[in-house]
């Protein structure tokens, strides 16, 4: 279903269609009226005369310097010359094609003061798989994602690099073969194209989507490993989370319970201890705590895929033109600093309950490190090593970002949002939460077989997929192989999928 962007309504989901599953785009009518009134208006002011940053006018420190007419027609060109100033490998083309959708989204507002012709291009882009080459690196995340969104505006000048067909090709050779007019820079166009913090947030809307999905199957791993562990189900009676009134709280106890649905665990029946660590019984307040933070990273990545993330920003109804600062990238670079250390912190729950089931002084009759050959055998001993070391580095990517901003541009940009380093760090924490939690799906599952009781509807399910993957640990073998692929199977979402069409849709 083609995805319509008009300013408004553009949600997570929608942008990942877009951006991972080649998901087709349009541009509202209205849209496009939008932005032809604008750009007539600003046609009108510059025939009059009016100074207007960005436009007969330098930026940055060079924002008192006013351009002459001749200077306003080459100025856009230079502009993208000298801020396509990246490094390193080419982001992802995923990140690529969200960050053109929400700038397209961006100037259906009608306030950006571009040509149609350059939105239109950025549709075509999208629409016949023509994705710029851009160096990730290189953004500070204030005055937008300039140097990233300079290389995608230099296509639209014939000129940088892109991906098509599976080839990198220079731009002009790659326009020509997608079919695509090259419309050129006129005043304004270029700064329209790249003064938003539009990758940062478009790989922030990504982050929140696999993030949404790994909470959940750690809520799934945290219920195999409890059964394993022959929990106390008491602290997990949702009666106990609704009177604390933390919504996320509510949810992982809801889903906890429907996970273990018809597990001899829940009867009464078996013999368990009265009260277990908090590593088990806190779950749903920990996990349920991630949930509230990445839930609220959502709402602000959302409101600035809706917004007007520009400078300057034009209004033809008040024949107005503000400048302002509202490409700053810290209400997405913030939140999203907390949601990257709520993946950590409930890593560091499911190593915890790793340990456990590993422990033999812990794991309520387990044998040691899982294994019968204990001794002879070290069982899964070593993967805890490799949850650590993980979790080390996870610790460390958790630092926030949104603090360390470093003054540019002779101190006119002197507070920055540092945003990019914000989404490259979250990108890094997600890849070894899926290594992590792997590792707990593993353990729980070996726990489970030497169990001889009935688990819950999801846990079966759960541990069903796991073992299509990887095969009991019946005596010592290399595990990389196991945790590579256990890694895998977590980012695919699979385990998910298979509960959730047991037990229905989690919370």
């Amino acid at each position: 279903m083609t995805v319509v962007l008009d300013g408004s309504g553009l949600t997570v989901e929608k942008l990942v269609r877009i951006a991972r599953h080649g998901e087709k785009v349009e541009l509202h009518p209205g849209a496009l009226e939008r932005i032809k009134v604008c750009r007539a208006m600003l046609e009108e002011k510059i025939v009059a005369g009016e100074i207007m940053y960005g436009v007969n006018t330098g930026i940055g420190e060079f924002s008192e310097v006013v351009l002459t007419d001749e200077q306003t027609k080459q100025f856009q060109r230079y502009l993208i010359y000298n801020h396509a100033a990246g490094i390193g490998e080419p982001a992802p083309i995923e990140y690529v094609r969200a960050a053109i959708a929400g700038r397209i989204n961006v100037h259906a507002h009608g306030k950006s003061g571009c040509r149609p012709e350059i939105t239109l291009t950025l549709i075509d882009m999208l629409n016949k798989g023509l994705t710029p080459a851009i160096c990730q690196k290189g953004s500070v995340g204030a005055c937008g994602d300039l140097a990233p969104m300079s290389q995608i505006a230099l296509l639209l000048m014939g000129e940088g690099e892109a991906f098509y067909e599976g080839e990198l090709l220079s731009g002009k050779e790659a326009m020509d073969r997608a079919g695509i007019p090259i419309p050129g820079l006129k005043a304004r166009d270029g700064l329209a194209t790249i003064n938003g913090s539009n990758l940062l947030t478009a790989m922030s809307a990504i982050h929140i989507y696999e993030m949404e999905r790994w909470i959940k199957q750690a809520q799934i791993a945290c219920a195999m490993t409890l059964e394993a562990l022959l929990a106390n189900m008491k602290p997990y009676d949702v009666r106990l989370h609704k009177v604390r009134g933390f919504s996320g709280a509510v949810r992982t106890a809801n889903n906890l319970n429907k996970l273990v649905e018809g597990s001899d665990l829940v009867t009464g029946k078996m013999k368990v201890k009265v009260q277990d660590a908090y590593s088990m019984r806190s779950t749903p307040q920990v996990i349920g705590a991630a949930i509230d933070a990445i839930a609220y990273a959502r709402s602000q990545v959302e409101i600035e895929l809706n917004g007007i993330g520009d400078n300057p920003i034009f209004f033809p109804e008040y024949q107005l033109t503000l400048t302002g600062a509202n490409f700053q990238g810290s209400p997405v670079s913030l939140p999203m600093d907390m949601a990257g250390a709520a993946i950590t912190m409930v890593c560091v729950l499911s190593e915890r309950r790793f340990n456990r089931l590993t422990n033999p002084a812990l794991s309520v009759g387990l044998p040691p490190f899982l294994t019968k050959g204990a001794g002879m055998m070290s069982g899964m001993m070593l993967s805890q090593y490799t949850a650590d070391m993980l979790i080390t580095e996870q610790r460390i990517l958790s630092a926030p970002a949104s603090i360390l901003s470093i003054p540019a541009a002779a101190d006119q940009e002197d507070f920055v949002s540092m945003g990019m380093n914000t989404a490259i760090k979250n990108g890094q924490i997600l890849d070894n939460a899926y290594g992590i939690l792997g590792i707990e799906f593993m353990g729980a599952a070996q726990g489970l077989d030497f169990r001889d009781f009935t688990p819950g509807k999801g846990v079966q399910a759960a541990k069903a997929v796991v073992r299509e993957h990887v095969e009991y640990l019946d005596e010592d073998r290399p595990l990389y192989p196991d945790h590579n692929v256990m890694k895998a199977l977590v980012e695919s979402g699979e385990i998910l999928d298979e509960v959730e069409e047991v037990v229905g849709s989690m919370e």
